[in-house]
Order: structure tokens, then C-alpha cells, then sequence
């Protein structure tokens, strides 16, 4: 009785240590889902006329100045950062992140066909896109996979020196956020600075080193 109790607790161990990888339905599914999400997100930040960080807010702050699609510009912006990422966390991620990159940028350029707002608060907006989009970072995240740019470093520095994802992201995309002052006044800033705060602390909360064991 004794030793069928202690291989029993050595198998518990074996698969919490080796857990069961999604497969390429659940993937499937997650992209969709996660891409949606954050697209949802997007859109309410850009009908409210405020910024976010990441490559998104640069892309934002393209967007506001040259008047280029926003989902093109988004696309385009992450480009080079998919070497650093195929160099440092490998091919599959890399595949994984450019596939998410893609359906985001179709997504977001479709979006204003599907969803229009007569009536938005910005701190609202602010602070419902920040959850949306942190809950849809993470679940690609948790499917090894990123929205590029600030994301690949921050997911990075998680994997590979324990540092946590949000506080890499928030540190970012709050120079990334700031830097909106050149074409925003300080009451868009400050709003946009909200709903950053809002997406990174879903992630710092959410997201914390040996939490999640799927792969």
C-alpha cells in the first residue's frame, strides 16, 4: 500500500514537471481568440483617440501623424524584431508570434467594419482596453507566443532570466506611452498611461514564472 502511494505521488510529479503540450487545435483556437481579444481592445483605444505601449502605441503614433492604416503600419514595425526573437527563443516561437502578428494586423484593419462606438468615455476606454488586451497577450503567451516587439523582450527576460513579463512590458511601453506627449495632449496621455498600467498589471498578476505549465 505504502509503495503504490509513493509511485503514485512519483507520476503526479513526473506530469506536473512534463506537462501535456497544447496541440495544434488548442493553439488554433487561442490565436483566434487571444488575436480577437486584443484587436477588441485596440479598437476602443483608437476610437477614444488615446495610445498604449508596445508596438501597437509606436504603430498608434504612426497612425496619428502619417494617417497610414494602422493594422499595415502594426504589421510592418515588428518585422525586425522577428530575428532577434528566431535568435534567441527559436524557430517555433518565432513562427508562432509572426502567425499572431498577422491575424492582429487583418484583424484590426477589419475591425472598423464590425464595431463602431456612439458613445465612449475615455477612462473607460482606457481601462476596458487594457484588460482586454492583457487578457489576450496572455493567452498567446501562454501558447509560447508574443505581439512582437516590447512582447518578445519581455516574454525573453521571463523565459530566460526569471525576470517577471509585466514589469519588463510596463517599464517599456510606459517610454513607449509617454513619448505620445509629442502628438497628444497631457489629459490623452495621462488617460493612455491608465489603461498600460491596467494591460501590465494583468500580466504581472496573471503571468509569474512556473505558474502556467502548458506548453
Amino acid at each position: 500500500m505504502v509503495e503504490e502511494r509513493v509511485q503514485e505521488a512519483v507520476r503526479r510529479t513526473v506530469r506536473s514537471e512534463n506537462p501535456q503540450q497544447h496541440t495544434l487545435l488548442e493553439d488554433a483556437f487561442a490565436f483566434l481568440a487571444g488575436t480577437m481579444i486584443v484587436a477588441i481592445g485596440l479598437a476602443l483605444i483608437k476610437q477614444a483617440h488615446l495610445a498604449t505601449g508596445g508596438t501597437a502605441g509606436i504603430a498608434f503614433l504612426i497612425h496619428y501623424v502619417g494617417k497610414m492604416p494602422f493594422g499595415l503600419v502594426l504589421f510592418l514595425i515588428n518585422l525586425p524584431f522577428y530575428l532577434f526573437a528566431w535568435l534567441s527563443m527559436g524557430r517555433t516561437f518565432t513562427l508562432k508570434t509572426f502567425i499572431a502578428v498577422g491575424m492582429l494586423s487583418l484583424e484590426t484593419a477589419l475591425m472598423p467594419q464590425w464595431v463602431q462606438f456612439s458613445i465612449l468615455s475615455p477612462p473607460f476606454a482606457a481601462v476596458a482596453g487594457g484588460i482586454l488586451m492583457g487578457l489576450g497577450v496572455l493567452a498567446l503567451m501562454r501558447h509560447k507566443a508574443s505581439l512582437g516587439g516590447v512582447g518578445i523582450l519581455a516574454f525573453y527576460c521571463q523565459e530566460k532570466l526569471g525576470w517577471r513579463a509585466g514589469k519588463v512590458q510596463l517599464a517599456a511601453d510606459a517610454c513607449i506611452a509617454l513619448s505620445a506627449l509629442a502628438v497628444m495632449s497631457p489629459a490623452q496621455v495621462a488617460t493612455s498611461v491608465l489603461g498600460v498600467v491596467t494591460l501590465n498589471l494583468i500580466l504581472t498578476i496573471n503571468h509569474k514564472p512556473g505558474r502556467y505549465n502548458g506548453i
